[in-house]
């Protein structure tokens, strides 16, 4: 056995020998006699090695050629074009396909998709691909050499009709899912390459399995003015593709989305504030306890960013969450129910943690639990204290100073009363939304926050009226509705 049947025969490639033989006897004559058979036969080798990847992610623009093993997710129509030095018109059909690491448009030209547009092509197919890959107008493609079936192979990527999102995964294509919109984005603009603008929007969909951020481009973007959150939606056609690590679903003029009728469940699981830890990246929820007004601010590029920062408090604890943005103009005000996705938790004022809520969190208010002021209004009121300490003796402090001490405490619903009252212990009546259960407990009816001395159980959140006398700024209650 000579020396190119011997490199060959180490080779796990399903090029023929014949081939791999006038390779080497070219590559001899291209190197002008540096290279005697068996060098240029491992040369040849070495590229063939190139060639095979280990998977979709491998593929990089730029390879003189791949070879991989993948599904289809979804076959396009057949496209005519022009040729300027031809007289017949060219023609491709666009091929989505996928493994378990990634996802890849195949282009296949002419005769080959002419083939495809008569004996079909089904999404399940897995095929054996070689071609020239290239950066394409939506990401990675691959130009078609050969591309054959194999029946015997497998895949690791699940093709259904209707998804759900803990369903989805790298690479899908032709994905219809329905969810419930949870919060939606503004519409920005981008130059493309070409000179022409582009836009792009983003909303987050939940369902019972989970949620995920939807990516919009063009004309798909007047979805989020079109539905609002708490509103149920189908996307049709979408395609899954990988962002910072994370996948989204991805809305091009081929997909849509609809509303439906249908009520979509989401149920968001939080972590317990109390167990939130610096560099975490959680989703939290509970009752605004306070909101401070919006700030500007200017960037180091010049741009103008806002900011706005409320506490939030759960069953086990609060914290300040900073809405940076758009978020920032999201109305909220104490007694509202939100929930915070994919927040970051930081070192915050004093040694205490806070939540950010930056480009990749989601906020949604599920419940508006009183007159919310607007996203420039103030509640201070209703905070333990400027910059979030939780002392309770400065929450104490805080409560009675608002709710009567200084001569304005509730009567009615909220009304006023007096330093005499206080003192002489007259029964006042007030009605607000539980901001702190316990004993003492506080409530908040969006204008002043007041401590409540109760032997019953309040929940977080729950709008009652209690009624009895006031005694340094605080209400002793005889009764609780």
């Amino acid at each position: 056995m000579g020396a190119i049947e011997d490199v060959y025969a180490d080779l796990d490639t399903d090029v023929e020998f014949e081939e791999f033989e006038e390779a080497v006897e070219s590559k001899v004559e291209q190197m002008g006699g540096l290279a005697d058979e068996e060098t240029a036969a491992m040369l040849i080798a070495h590229e063939l090695r190139d060639e095979e990847v280990n998977g979709i992610a491998d593929i990089e623009p730029g390879m003189d050629e791949a070879k991989f093993l993948a599904k289809v997710t979804g076959v396009g129509e057949l496209r005519t074009f022009d040729r300027d030095d031809e007289d017949e018109d060219g023609m491709v059909i666009n091929v989505e396909a996928a493994d378990a690491t990634g996802s890849v448009r195949l282009a296949f030209w002419d005769e080959q998709a002419k083939a495809i547009e008569n004996e079909g092509m089904e999404p399940g197919t897995v095929l054996r691909v070689k071609g020239r890959p290239k950066e394409g107008y939506n990401g990675l493609e691959v130009s078609v050499s050969q591309a054959e079936e194999d029946p015997d192979a497998e895949v690791d990527v699940q093709i259904q009709d209707t998804y759900r999102i803990e369903d989805l995964s790298m690479g899908l294509s032709d994905v219809d899912v329905q969810g419930k919109v949870l919060a939606t984005d503004s519409v920005r603009t981008f130059d493309r390459d070409d000179g022409s603008e582009g836009r792009v929007a983003n909303l987050t969909l939940g369902d019972e399995t989970g949620r995920i951020r939807v990516t919009l481009w063009d004309e798909r973007t007047e979805a989020v003015e079109e539905f609002s959150a708490g509103e149920s939606v189908e996307v049709v056609d979408g395609y899954v593709r990988e962002r910072n690590g994370d996948i989204e679903l991805h809305v091009g003029n081929r997909g849509t989305i609809e509303g439906i009728d249908e009520e979509i469940e989401y149920v968001p699981e939080t972590t317990p504030i109390e167990e939130l830890e610096i560099e975490d990246v959680a989703d939290i929820g509970g009752v605004v306890r306070s909101a401070d007004p919006k700030r500007t601010f200017d960037r180091d590029d010049g741009s103008e960013g806002q900011v706005r920062n409320v506490r939030i408090q759960d069953e086990t604890g609060d914290i300040r969450v900073a809405m940076w943005g758009e978020k920032a103009d999201i109305e909220m005000g104490p007694g509202d129910t939100v929930q915070f996705a994919d927040v970051e938790i930081q070192d915050g004022w004093q040694d205490d943690i806070e939540a950010s809520a930056g480009w990749r969190a989601t906020v949604t208010v599920t419940d508006s639990g009183s007159s919310a002021p607007t996203a420039g209004g103030s509640s201070d009121s209703a905070e333990l204290s400027s910059f979030g300490g939780s002392d309770e003796s400065s929450a104490d402090d805080e409560a009675s100073g608002s709710a009567g001490t200084n001569g304005s405490g509730p009567s009615g619903s909220g009304g006023s009363g007096s330093d005499d009252a206080d003192a002489n212990g007259e029964v006042v009546e007030f009605t607000g939304t539980v901001v702190q259960p316990g004993n003492p407990a506080k409530l908040d009816n969006s204008e002043e926050t007041v401590t409540v001395l109760t032997s019953e159980e309040l929940s977080l959140g729950e709008e009652v009226t209690v009624r009895g006398p006031m005694h340094e700024g605080r209400i002793d209650a005889e009764d609780v509705v």
